[in-house]
């Protein structure tokens, strides 16, 4: 298979504009001439092999970072919107939605946030919003999107929290010589927080006047864990949490607010899992979920969601995808460091076999998936149902899928005796039913938009009709 070029020129230019230099001298210290940094700048010719080790030597670039997907997702999200139908049949094409991604990024943000405004009005007013006329007039996107996209576009990855999070789990440096449950209570106790257990309903209520964090009682440990972790973030971090909020620059107080906790969970996680201890035993372990799970005294899922943030630069671990759907199909946490990319309005692809693990409970579900791009995954799927904790409680049903490009397959514990070199074992798999490009799929619920449809009256197939 021939090396894909690396069209970088908008991450070359920020880096340079970060820098503080010249083009003349950017190119200068590159060893290339001037025309030739313009031209790479502007995605006229590719990032030469000679730059990217020059701006590892010259700068201690971390040359990943020329290639860390934001165009594929802005990509994605491009033709995810101009599947709306207000946009009818005449999508642009794949190739003009690349272009505009590379040269133009800030121009495919500003339309996807047009799009979200759009689709924000067009909701209220389905809706009939009582409160219409009494909001701001700007149109702004829901805060949850708002706080979806900010993760997104990080890469699920808050270096600043993490770091802080590594330091709070290990404050001398040391490895995982004490656990997090022990860590916490002694710093909770340090601050004259006091842990009590109830079965009121709530998995965690702090008592700010009395200074008592009450937990569920019906709760796993490795729960009742991690939510003393999230309060301890929210009581030690909340200056930290602010500054990186400031950052962000949401644009409702809702959404700050949402993603404050966001950011408490993901130091919790952090400090769980802290990013150096955990990724050297997911590598030595080659990422075996349930021994990681038993060594950080972690669940299941919160194992596979720290594996998707591993991204910090120069020590990234395997980039993974992560999502969690319920039994309706629908998606309620994605997150996607790979190409694959999740579809933001509606469930996940029938084929994956995300949906098949709810029929086979407490076991690992394998899966060798190949997406419209051509590009080949591994995915591992289980339910992680959450029991209400009494007779009659309801049980809380989910499944869960981790995976990452099958490139990466030696480095996975679950890819062994697995077929890689046999096509056949791949199952097609698509994103959105819409935006697929499969014409054959006998799981479609929808056609294609970029395609034109054949309705014959005199034949039925598994289709009512034929995707041109």
């Amino acid at each position: 298979m021939p090396t894909q070029k690396l069209y970088a020129g908008a991450k070359l230019r920020e880096t340079r504009q970060r820098l503080g230099l010249t083009q003349k001298d950017f190119a200068i210290k590159l060893g290339i001439s001037l025309p030739y940094l313009n031209q790479m700048e502007n995605n006229n010719r590719p990032v030469s092999t000679t730059v990217v080790l020059a701006l590892a030597q010259e700068f201690g670039f971390d040359v990943t970072e020329l290639s860390t997907g934001d165009a594929e997702r802005m990509v994605s999200d491009m033709r995810e919107a101009l599947a709306d139908p207000v946009f009818g049949d005449d999508a642009p094409p794949l190739a003009d939605l690349r272009l505009t991604a590379s040269n133009a990024p800030a121009l495919a943000r500003a339309f996807l946030e047009l799009h979200s405004a759009y689709r924000q009005t067009h909701e209220r007013l389905a809706s009939l919003d009582e409160a219409l006329g009494r909001e701001d007039s700007r149109t702004q996107p829901s805060p949850w999107d708002e706080v979806r996209d900010f993760f997104h576009y990080c890469d699920n990855y808050i270096d600043a929290v993490d770091h802080a999070a590594e330091r709070f789990a290990r404050p001398t440096g040391e490895g995982a010589a004490r656990g997090a449950r022990e860590i916490a209570l002694d710093k909770l106790a340090s601050l004259g927080v006091s842990v009590a257990h109830a079965d009121n309903g709530k998995l965690r209520h702090f008592d700010r006047d009395n200074r008592v964090l009450t937990l569920s009682s019906r709760s796993e440990p490795e729960t009742r864990t991690f939510q003393m972790l999230l309060q301890l973030a929210l009581l030690t971090q909340d200056q930290l949490l602010e500054a990186t909020l400031d950052l962000a620059r949401f644009q409702s107080d809702a959404a700050r607010a949402i993603a404050k906790i966001g950011l408490a969970n993901y130091f919790a996680g952090a400090a769980l899992m802290p990013y150096g201890a955990f990724l050297a035993a997911a590598q030595e372990t080659r990422h075996d979920l349930e021994i990681l799970a038993n060594r950080f005294g972690a669940s299941i899922e919160q194992v596979c969601h720290r594996l998707s943030t591993l991204q910090r630069p120069g020590a990234k671990g395997i980039p993974f995808f992560f999502v969690r759907v319920d039994q309706a199909g629908t998606i309620t946490k994605r997150h996607s460091a790979t190409r694959l990319q999740f579809a933001r309005f509606g469930g996940a692809c029938p084929l994956w076999n995300v949906h098949r693990a709810f029929e086979t409970p407490g076991r690992f579900l394998r899966q060798l998936a190949e997406t419209p791009d051509g590009v080949r995954y591994i995915s591992l799927a289980r339910d992680v149902s959450k029991a209400g904790g009494s007779f009659g409680a309801p049980v809380r049903r989910f499944a869960i899928a981790l995976g990452c490009e099958v490139k990466h397959a030696d480095a996975l514990v679950y890819a062994d005796d697995l077929d890689l070199t046999n096509s056949r074992a791949f199952e097609p798999i698509g994103i959105s039913c819409r935006i697929c490009e499969r014409t054959a799929c006998h799981q479609r619920s929808v056609p294609p938009l970029e395609r034109r449809l054949q309705v014959t009256p005199d034949e039925r197939d598994v289709l009512p009709y034929r995707v041109g």
